[in-house]
């Protein structure tokens, strides 16, 4: 029988899921939900059953019965601050998720239908390099008054995800590497990855940072404090403004960046003023982490579906060449990634942590 890895990355409205023999990827769908339904329901994990009843369908689908299940993989969520890696999924991790503990996040059902399909299936089931990976030292913790700690939450499984397969082209390890790795999306995560651990990033939903497509990014203490007691917004509606209504979709009513730069091509100077501000926080943010590795490493990675934007990396590289070799690797790999941990695992070359 063919053996297969079955891959969960639940989003917000729809649910990932893929089909790996080994790294190779064979079957993949995108499942939406309606979001009337999510919306009936305050903790996302309540939505197991409505998202399961779908990923059955899928599964069904692609005579699942006719193969060999050998592990699933399920996209781990925001947990407590944790080492890089492969992570078993225990009672521990999915109690943290069922309560909310540390969000109330569409991934928190990652573990949750990884956990349900590998009981079924009797085969391991595991998380890799959740959003809360954490390498922070106690100086890079430091924020400038004690009442706020830096955190350490970023797209990690999509950067060192890549800055793996770029050190494999080197023919090295990642722990033997350095990177000043760019995750742009919907939030843009920049991170000094020092042999194979985010030592730095900024917080790519409220943090520091550039903002953009719909994310705040850094901000002017003063006049962020003067907009939290203005009376406009109370607590839950200043922070969704931060996290889903601010950069290129505050400025332009637009947080696509092919329509930006339509709009660009048509001669709208606003939006070429916006796009070019953008580009020139990550490009700051950039120098930051170079900083950070003290200049030590090999090249500076540009990935993420912004990625794909040959003026965003246009100017990108006029920044910040000079600081090293710029490598463009287009699109998103969580998927990928996520199979690529679970081969490590059942290869023995990576033995998963407790939680």
């Amino acid at each position: 029988m063919e053996e297969i890895i079955i891959v969960i990355n639940p989003g917000s409205t729809s649910t990932k899921m893929s089909l790996f023999r080994g790294k190779e990827k064979i079957a993949e769908a995108n499942v939406t939900h309606s979001s009337e339904q999510l919306a009936a329901f305050d903790n996302v994990a309540d939505q197991f059953e409505l998202r399961m009843k779908n990923i059955d369908n899928w599964l069904a689908g692609q005579n699942i019965d006719r193969i060999k299940v050998v592990a699933v993989a399920g996209r781990g969520a925001p947990l407590r601050p944790l080492e890089g890696g492969a992570y078993w999924i225990n009672q521990k991790m999915l109690d943290d998720l069922h309560h909310m503990k540390y969000s109330n996040h569409a991934s928190n059902l990652g573990a949750i239908i990884a956990d349900h399909l590998g009981k079924r299936y009797k085969v391991p089931a595991i998380i890799v390099d959740p959003v809360t990976v954490d390498n922070f030292t106690a100086l890079t913790r430091v924020s400038g008054i004690p009442e706020i700690e830096r955190k350490c939450r970023s797209h990690a499984l999509n950067i060192k995800e890549i800055c793996r397969r770029e050190a494999e082209k080197m023919r090295r390890h990642l722990e033997d590497c350095s990177f000043v790795a760019v995750h742009m999306g919907g939030g843009i995560s920049v991170a000094a990855v020092q042999k194979g651990k985010i030592v730095d990033v900024n917080d790519a939903l409220l943090g520091m940072g550039p903002f953009s497509p719909d994310r705040s990014g850094a901000l002017p203490i003063g006049a962020l404090v003067k907009l939290a007691y203005s009376g406009k917004f109370t607590e839950k509606e200043l922070i969704d403004k931060l996290s889903r209504k601010s950069g290129l979709l505050a400025y332009l009513g637009q947080s696509d960046l092919r329509e930006v730069e339509k709009l660009i091509e048509a001669g709208d100077r606003k939006a070429e003023l916006y796009f070019n501000a953008m580009a020139y926080q990550i490009a700051k943010e950039i120098g930051a982490c170079a900083v950070a590795l003290k200049g030590k490493f090999e090249a500076i990675i540009l990935t993420g579906g912004m990625a794909n934007s040959k003026k965003l990396v246009e100017i990108l590289k006029e920044y910040v060449t000079f600081l090293g070799e710029v490598i463009v690797v287009p699109g998103e790999f969580e998927l990928e990634a996520l199979a690529a941990g679970a081969v490590r695992v059942l290869e023995e070359t990576e033995v998963p942590k407790e939680y």
